[in-house]
């Protein structure tokens, strides 16, 4: 029996649309080419005990009655997907030399932080903050469905929104006047987008930091639990997922999308699925290319012309004999640069391949929650983030194995002299177990065009109002991920309830 959405890929946006449109009774077919369900979000197991998330780390819009709430009472799994809340004085900890910044929910403790370190700048400052929260307001009042009446009664806030929408994070610093330590402070969890200020949309900033502000969150379970409750709804109403399964073709007929052909990566036998709707959880570019780009609308094709976001460079830990939180870490992410200047540290590392004054993210997923463990008892995980440039790597990987391995190893180093000698003295003996994962790695195992961890990338240009959604020009057709919406587990939360509301006429 042809199913009523064939979905193809399980990203967290294609499982949020499938279960939503299984639990109101349509048959769903899903196929991934992975051997886990999730996308970025999947959880995967190494050396038989430890396990680690592939890219998410934090997530925000979780709070009572906001978008990921709404999504999950929509599926009665409100009371079984939990989320613990960062320590809201301190979310985010800032580290650079000379300055330390914790980040916190009230904006007004942020000020009085923020000018605390920069007297003499106290009313940029506040300006800023201000501004920021202002946009933040005015952005929520443009998010579709837009209703006019709204518009009117918060005309000041849109209107700022509005100013900003071709600006970059670093314009609006320097409308401001801010120091430039002030600006590396702010902007110090640009991890996040995988992009300097001078290049990243003021919008894309704006969106998260606010968002972490109302509320920082890991879910009480881990993430794996909530892919696979998600997973769950799916088959237990009636839906499946079919694992291995890489979608190589696209059948079209008269301008209409009727089915996919998929290579079982196991068997490698070849298999055909039809469906009355084809929803496409694979990034939109690849899957225009293998329908062929001709067959699209001019409009969607500029659309698609977008450019990949940049990619990253990851290490996964597992220490034992050692509690982190004795050296400074908890319910918060810690965010490190030796450069004072983020856009230098970026061109340092993304065009210059030069990592001996990194800037990174340090995360510690198992202080997160004290409801079950990733890892064995006196065991904890720690992770570091960094951007990497796919293009080198890839390179490497091609052409010199052993200069791509010693590349790894080399940045891995340069990570672990900082963490022992601002954070953890000998932390090297700690550790029992670690991993390291380059843009191939994301390429290999998350299935994403040159490495990209988030879809196209978070410029001004990408975040516009011309930005590509659901809409694909074929009958029948429909996209569905981080590109033909928003990046981040919220976002994409969002994306797939969003399609689910359009398709189905049922407001959540």
């Amino acid at each position: 029996m042809k199913p009523d959405y064939l979905i193809v890929g399980s990203g967290l946006s294609a499982l949020v649309f499938g279960s939503l449109m299984a639990k109101s009774g349509k048959r769903v077919q899903i196929l991934e080419a992975h051997e886990y369900p999730g996308g970025f979000g999947h959880t995967f197991t190494l050396a038989k005990k430890y396990k680690f998330n592939a890219q998410l780390h934090y997530v925000w819009d979780c709070g009572e009655g906001h978008t990921v709430d709404r999504v999950l009472k929509k599926l009665n799994l409100d009371k079984e997907v939990t989320f613990d809340r960062y320590d809201p004085n301190g979310f985010d900890r800032m580290r650079m030399p000379d300055y330390s910044l914790d980040i916190p929910s009230e904006s007004a403790e942020l000020i009085r932080r923020l000018s605390n370190l920069f007297p003499q700048n106290a009313s940029q400052i506040r300006k800023f903050v201000l501004e920021v929260q202002k946009t933040s307001e005015g952005l929520k009042r443009l998010a579709p469905p837009i209703d006019p009446a709204e518009l009117f009664k918060h005309f000041g806030e849109v209107s700022c929104a509005l100013t900003y929408l071709n600006s970059t994070l670093q314009e609006v610093f320097d409308k401001f006047k801010l120091p430039k330590e002030a600006q590396t402070l702010l902007a110090l969890q640009w991890p996040d987008f995988l992009l300097p200020p001078e290049k990243l949309s003021f919008y894309a900033w704006t969106i998260l930091f606010t968002g972490y502000q109302e509320g920082a969150f890991y879910p009480t379970q881990h993430f794996e639990h909530v892919i696979n409750s998600l997973v769950k709804v799916i088959e237990e109403n009636g839906g499946e997922i079919l694992l291995n399964q890489e979608v190589t073709d696209f059948a079209i007929a008269d301008k209409t999308i009727t089915g996919v052909k998929a290579r079982d990566r196991i068997t490698h036998k070849s298999r055909e699925f039809t469906g009355e709707n084809i929803i496409c959880n694979i990034d939109p570019q690849k899957a225009a290319q293998m329908i062929g780009v001709e067959n699209f609308s001019k409009t969607v094709r500029k659309k698609l012309n977008y450019e990949y976001s940049p990619s990253n460079y990851m290490v996964y830990c597992v220490v034992k004999d050692i509690d982190l939180r004795d050296y400074g870490f908890g319910k918060w992410n810690t965010f490190h640069t030796e450069h004072r200047d983020l856009n230098e540290a970026f061109y340092q590392m993304y065009e210059k391949h030069d990592f001996s004054k990194p800037s990174f993210a340090i995360t510690t997923p198992t202080l997160m929650t004290e409801a079950q463990s990733d890892c064995p008892e006196g065991c904890q995980i720690i992770e570091f983030l960094t951007v990497a440039n796919y293009d080198y790597f890839k390179k490497l990987q091609e052409t010199d194995k052993k200069a791509y391995r010693q590349k790894k190893e080399e940045i891995l180093n340069s990570i672990l002299e900082i963490v022992e000698k601002k954070y953890i003295p000998n932390f090297r003996k700690y550790i029992v177990f670690k991993i390291t994962g380059s843009p191939t790695t994301n390429e290999r195992f998350c299935w994403c065009p040159k490495g990209n961890s988030y879809g196209s990338n978070l410029t001004p240009r990408n975040m516009g109002i011309g930005r590509l959604n659901y809409k694909t020009s074929l009958k029948n057709f429909y996209f569905c991920n981080a590109s033909s919406g928003y990046p981040g587990f919220a976002p994409t939360f969002w994306t797939g309830a969003s399609l689910y509301q359009t398709l189905s006429k049922e407001t959540i």
